[in-house]
């Protein structure tokens, strides 16, 4: 019960032995630098179980999706823009970058490159949900290992840690109001093509993603900040 009680209300990030000082360190210890890629992997891995659900894309894509129906960007394209965008969010919030901001696009990137060959397809519908609900924890899980790290946050998570400093509500509630936000703001998008909305991007998986993330990256934050204080 204190655990689950903890998972809602934590509001930063923890600090553990192996937790950089200062996310702009370009020499950190072996271990943070281990800790920091494995998370990034997790995390591409994660959004890969979702990519090949076939439940629905995650929010983020719902989004570059929405931008591509609007404009003639490509939709690799659209996602450079939100992720510039989120970026430029960071200045009044005054999030700083470090290596794992970097880190986050290349590992993450290749990870959902050469993953979703491997990962499977189900076609049963059950089956796709299941697998969107592992994706949403391994991502998760993969979130809490590279934030602990303290070695810069990628786009999507500064943005979340910055309006977290500045409201103050637990780290789950933030993520899920963000996740939400950019749902409906991809959604208007399609306003003239709602068939295309429900067809082809938004699905169920879209909305476990989007209430499930925000409270998974509490647990991976909890769960690996208590398993490393007890080393």
């Amino acid at each position: 019960m204190k655990f689950s009680k903890e998972v809602f209300t934590i509001k930063t990030i923890p600090k553990v032995a192996w937790s950089s000082e200062d996310s702009f360190n370009l020499k950190p210890k072996p271990l943070t630098f281990i800790f920091l890629v494995f998370g990034l992997f997790l995390f591409g891995l994660g959004e890969s179980l979702l990519i090949t659900s076939g439940a629905g894309v995650g929010p983020y894509t719902v989004l570059a999706s929405g931008i591509t129906n609007l404009t003639d960007w490509s939709i690799g394209f659209s996602t450079f823009v939100i992720s510039i965008f989120a970026l430029l969010l960071w200045i009044p919030l005054k999030q700083k970058p470090g290596m794992g901001t970097i880190l986050n696009v290349i590992i993450i990137a290749l990870t959902i490159e050469f993953s979703v060959k491997f990962l499977p397809q189900p076609s049963a519908y059950p089956f796709q949900v299941l697998q969107v609900i592992i994706g949403i924890l391994v991502t998760g899980l993969g979130s809490g290992f590279y934030l602990i790290s303290n070695l810069g946050a990628g786009p999507r998570d500064g943005l979340m840690i910055g309006l977290q400093e500045l409201t103050n509500m637990p780290i789950f509630s933030i993520r899920t109001t963000i996740e939400i936000s950019v749902i409906i703001i991809g959604s208007l998008c399609f306003l003239h093509n709602i068939d295309k909305l429900l067809g082809e991007v938004v699905g169920l998986g879209t909305a476990l993603f989007a209430l499930g993330i925000g409270p998974s990256v509490a647990l991976g934050l909890t769960l690996v900040g208590k398993l490393s204080k007890q080393n």
